[in-house]
């Protein structure tokens, strides 16, 4: 079996893994309708011609490089030649604002910018031009880069004019474990964003960890394939989607988009992926909807195979369920399956809490799926569901190798280990508030059970504490709403008050078809008149209510104007909600719900 090596930076590990993949495939992306690969030696190529054009611009250790740019090979060979030559990445999300850039760049104090295309520029240029940056590198030609205080260079020009030796490169790597390897700023749920300062040690510690439970749990790893769709420049992606493919000497291949998801899953039959909640949430739905269509036979089939799963995932299976059991896997697991690809061995989400109902969906269906659980100031992974631990789907699995987990008196999860930051950028505030005698004050309230799972009940600050003391955990309540059909999004709240109230993104595509069959128009500000509509909201909330406890009951809501969303600000790129934006957006419609 093979072993798990201890590196002693990113890029050592890198290289090691490079040198030895030689020409197989390594990066792929798709090109004119075809997937086309870069190999190992290709990626060390460019990383350390790219590491040598960065300093012969002037870079030197330490100094911080902004990273703009969409999944693609070239994200990942920048990102590791921003290392190599011994300088910190700044990875930053495509979907960022002037704004958000300038923030970003002043904090950060970045003096050069990698950006991939000239629509990403559009943004992001006029931030430089008002930053201490003075190199900017289109993977692409960019138009309107000219300026005297910022020098513009092409990427495909600065690698043919810096040739490197790979094999010098990668013996001139200096960075220990210690050494500060990015700085990835949160997605801001609750203000404006802080820089995370992720040193070497903190990924490696995750990867490693990762592996070893691949290792472990699966028997081994082997020419592993991974998609990567979400984005790269989430703690998430960079260290499960980028780095863990690495140290398992994989390929990664980037999906188009994720429009094009489930076509690109069915081409490149990855072997594992990780998820958010959000996608899985949309996929039950759209298979649910599937099988109501073919009638009441193939419907009855399903609640069959959940029932039968379910009981299989919580150990209460019986020979009772084996004839059920074997039909199930003769005509619902295979097609399922192979929309995934037909070799996946699991799915790891994370980013945010997965409704239990929707993981025992997909267990009951074929596809394994383990939830983790982190937060990017520990790399970010800290727990995963372990099959041989067994998966508890109200559970997110015991802590990593390495990673310690307690529970102070106040019911807060604790972390500690090589995995936790060093603190944030330049913030020493916020970073001994989080950071205390060495434990990450997580501020996520939790439980671990007797086969050391942790069960995250809420976050710490979003727990609504009503007008009589009781404390209320608003992603349950959530997270079962977006369950039903009619209910596409949602937000509760009820802090200091009498009860819960509600903020409802109807269902996109449910509302359409409502809308036909009455024969209405289909846009939200006539349908939040139609008494009819606010009924069928109103028992599809009603049916939830029947599961929730007194204090958790959704006794009044309103319709949002439109969907949460990354555009305005009310989702973060990582696809969760921002209350507090969307508390400034509603507030007094929220609060006329308490009125008489």
């Amino acid at each position: 079996m093979r072993t798990i090596e201890r590196f002693p930076s990113l890029t050592a590990m890198f290289f090691a893994r490079a040198q030895a993949g030689g020409d197989a495939p390594f990066l792929s992306r798709k090109r004119d309708g075809m997937w086309q690969s870069l190999s190992w030696r290709d990626v060390a190529q460019q990383v350390a011609s790219l590491a040598a054009a960065l300093k012969a611009e002037g870079l030197r250790p330490g100094d911080r490089v902004m990273l703009v740019s969409e999944n693609r090979p070239e994200f990942c060979i920048a990102d590791l030649a921003i290392m190599a030559a011994g300088c910190v990445t700044v990875p930053t999300y495509t979907t960022n604002t002037i704004r958000d850039h300038a923030h970003i760049l002043t904090d950060s104090g970045a003096t050069a910018v990698i950006v991939s295309t000239a629509k990403l520029a559009k943004t992001l240029l006029p931030a430089v031009l008002r930053s201490q940056a003075r190199l900017v590198i289109g993977m692409e030609p960019i138009r309107g880069m000219q300026g005297d205080s910022v020098r513009c260079a092409l990427w495909d020009t600065l690698i043919a004019a810096h040739p490197a030796d790979v094999a010098a490169c990668a013996a001139a790597q200096t960075a220990t474990r210690d050494d500060l390897a990015c700085i990835i700023y949160t997605s801001g749920t609750g203000g404006a964003p802080r820089g995370v300062m992720q040193h070497h040690g903190s990924i490696l510690c995750n990867v490693e960890g990762a592996l070893k439970l691949l290792i472990e749990d699966f028997g081994g790893w082997e020419d592993e394939i991974f998609l990567s769709f979400l984005p790269l420049s989430h703690a998430y992606e960079h260290s499960g989607g980028q780095f863990l493919p690495i140290i398992s000497g994989a390929q990664i291949y980037y999906a188009e988009s994720l429009e094009k998801l489930a076509g690109n899953i069915e081409e490149v039959r990855p072997t594992l992926m990780v998820v958010v909640p959000r996608l899985f949430e949309v996929l039950r739905a759209r298979v649910l909807k599937g099988i109501e269509k073919q009638g009441k036979v193939p419907m009855m089939l399903l609640n069959q195979a959940l029932r039968v799963g379910e009981k299989r995932l919580t150990g209460r299976s019986s020979l009772l369920d084996l004839p059920m059991r074997l039909l199930v896997d003769r005509t619902i697991r295979p097609k399922v399956q192979q929309r995934f690809g037909g070799r996946i061995k699991a799915m790891v989400s994370g980013g945010a809490p997965l409704n239990p109902d929707v993981g025992i969906f997909f267990h009951s269906l074929g596809i394994t799926m383990l939830q983790g659980y982190g937060q990017t100031e520990a790399g970010p992974v800290i727990s995963c569901n372990r099959p041989k631990v067994g998966i508890a789907m109200d559970t997110v699995g015991p802590p990593l190798d390495g990673v310690e987990v307690r529970i102070a008196e106040d019911g807060e999860l604790l972390v500690r280990g090589e995995l936790v930051m060093h603190g944030y950028w330049r913030n020493p505030a916020e970073s001994e508030r989080v950071l205390i005698d060495g434990w990450l004050h997580t501020g996520d309230i939790g439980e671990i059970d007797a086969k050391g799972r942790i069960k995250i009940t809420d976050r710490k600050k979003d727990l609504i504490v009503n007008d009589k003391g009781d404390n209320v955990a608003p992603q349950k309540i959530e997270g079962m709403l977006t369950l039903q059909p009619e209910i596409g999004q949602v937000m509760v709240s009820g802090d200091k008050r009498p009860y819960i109230v509600g903020l409802i993104v109807p269902d996109a595509e449910w509302v359409r078809d409502w809308a036909k069959a009455k024969g209405v128009a289909s846009d939200l500000p006539s349908l939040s008149q139609n008494t009819d509509f606010i009924a069928a909201i109103r028992e599809a909330v009603d049916k939830v209510n029947a599961d929730l406890s007194v204090t958790e009951r959704v006794r009044r809501f309103v319709l949002a104007d439109e969907p949460f969303s990354v555009d305005n600000e009310e989702m973060t790129p990582s696809m969760k909600i921002r209350r507090h934006v969307i508390r400034t957006r509603y507030q007094q419609r929220m609060d006329a719900l308490y009125k008489a």
